[in-house]
């Protein structure tokens, strides 16, 4: 059997190769998908394929398939850490029926600039149908699950 391979299809697989390692370096913390019961850390890309995406749609039309939670957050924003294990106990209290996103704004500073988030913790609620119901500061455990709950019945 030969060895022999079209140029064009190496060259394609090159370019599919570098593309890949490319992107894996910049996004090792960005997965494409959501891990089941985990909190998941997105980019300006994948807000805009998961969510929505704002630079093609004027009007509010969410692209996922469940309620969702997006938490803009900084490393350094003390409210912001307070926050977090209640959003993983939800993440995981929730599992299969809510995704629990992450925004880290530092890093995605065009994204938070977009969506107009000017104080944090913000926090969007999404439910599959409706507007998205925004909180700002650091919130009860309390009044996190109330308001999970009002998306999850949306």
């Amino acid at each position: 059997m030969s060895k022999a391979y079209n140029v064009t299809t190496l060259s394609i697989f090159g370019i599919i190769l570098l593309t890949i390692a490319g992107c894996s370096s910049k996004q090792s913390k960005v997965p494409a998908v959501a891990i089941s019961g985990q909190v998941v850390h997105i980019n300006d890309s994948i807000f805009k394929l998961k969510i929505f995406n704002y630079s093609d749609l004027k009007e509010w039309k969410y692209a996922g398939d469940l309620p969702c939670i997006v938490d803009f957050y900084a490393d350094w924003c003390a409210p912001c850490r307070q926050l977090a294990p209640a959003l993983d106990e939800m993440a995981k209290k929730y599992e299969g029926r809510l995704i629990i996103y992450k925004v880290d704004t530092d890093k995605e500073q065009l994204l938070s600039q977009n969506i107009g988030i000017g104080s944090l913790p913000t926090l969007i609620f999404i439910s599959k149908t409706g507007k998205p119901q925004i909180a700002r500061g650091l919130i009860p455990k309390d009044v996190l699950e109330k308001t999970i709950n009002s998306i999850l019945t949306n």
